[in-house]
C-alpha cells in the first residue's frame, strides 16, 4: 500500500488503483493507496509518480499537463468531465489509469 502524509488514520481515505496496458510495466496492475481526506486525482498521481520512475513521463507532457490521450477513470467515469486532476477522491474509489493507445 502507498501512503501519503496520512498520520491521522481517521482522516485518511483508501483508494484502489488499477493500471492498464504499458503502465503495468511501470506500476503494479492493482494496488491500494492511502491519502489524507480531501486529496485529489492530482495528489494521487504525484504520490505514484514519486514512487515509480517513468510514470510521470507516461502520463504527462513536458509542460506538466495530462497527456491528450491519457484516460483516468474514477469509478468508471472519465475525470475529464468531473474536474480533471482536481477531481476529489473519496474513500473506496476505484481509479483506472489508461495510457495513450495506438493502433489501427
Amino acid at each position: 500500500m502507498y501512503r501519503m502524509n496520512c498520520t491521522d488514520r481517521e482522516g485518511c481515505i483508501r483508494v484502489k488503483v488499477r493500471a492498464f496496458a504499458m503502465l503495468r510495466e511501470i506500476i503494479p496492475a492493482e494496488h491500494d493507496a492511502e491519502l489524507p481526506g480531501g486529496a485529489t486525482i492530482g495528489d494521487l498521481l504525484s504520490l505514484l509518480s514519486a514512487r515509480h520512475p517513468g510514470l510521470d513521463d507516461a502520463l504527462f507532457t513536458a509542460a506538466g499537463e495530462l497527456g491528450a490521450y491519457v484516460n483516468i477513470l474514477k469509478n468508471g467515469r472519465n475525470i475529464h468531465f468531473s474536474g480533471g486532476l482536481e477531481t476529489p477522491l473519496e474513500d473506496g474509489d476505484i481509479i483506472a489509469l489508461f495510457p495513450p493507445a495506438g493502433g489501427g
